[in-house]
């Protein structure tokens, strides 16, 4: 006897899911968007807090700007107040008077020192340097080597690594005619 019967096939062997693997397939899928929206909402928070941080390091260097002077005015205050006396006070004695200049400018000084604000003061007879130097004319001076400071008309400054001003000086030139006379055979008139 054969068995006419239809041959039942087991659910989701005709190329459909079973309902145990649509469920598994529904949590992966809802796991999966779970998955989306934290990993979108760090980024979100990843994204804030890099603004955040890119806001304070820009309020911290407007800031860093605004007071980068404040140790320098801190160490200026008793200089002006010490010139503020000096012109108070009635000194009848010029000694006195230079005295208290003279403490004054060791006020300055060590104001300086501490902000590392340096002077550049060149001796005559030191090799001129541009980058510390800026020369303000140039003469024939006996004995002195061509390219040498001469003398120092102001002195400069620097703070730390960087020249504020360079020292003005005189710087000697080359004799002409060999230590003679200084006007050039060219220069004179031959009629």
């Amino acid at each position: 006897m054969s068995d006419s019967s239809p041959t039942q096939t087991p659910p989701g062997a005709a190329g459909g899911p079973t309902p145990a693997a649509e469920k598994t397939l529904d949590q992966l899928l809802a796991e999966a968007q779970v998955r989306i929206e934290e990993q979108k909402d760090a980024r979100m928070r990843a994204m804030a807090e890099a603004e955040n941080t890119r806001k304070r390091a820009q309020a911290d260097v407007q800031a860093a700007h605004k007071f980068a002077v404040e140790r320098m005015a801190e160490g200026l205050l008793p200089v002006m107040d010490s010139l503020e006396a000096a012109l108070n006070a009635s000194v009848s004695a010029p000694q006195a008077l230079r005295d208290g200049l003279e403490l004054t400018l060791k006020q300055l000084q060590a104001a300086f020192h501490k902000a590392n604000l340096g002077e550049i003061v060149p001796a005559a007879g030191e090799r001129f340097d541009p980058h510390q130097h800026q020369a303000m004319a140039a003469v024939e001076a006996a004995g002195a080597a061509p390219n040498s400071i001469v003398s120092v008309m102001l002195k400069g400054y620097r703070l730390h690594d960087r020249i504020l001003r360079p020292a003005l000086v005189t710087v000697a030139k080359a004799l002409e005619n060999g230590g003679g006379n200084p006007i050039s055979d060219s220069n004179l008139n031959t009629n």
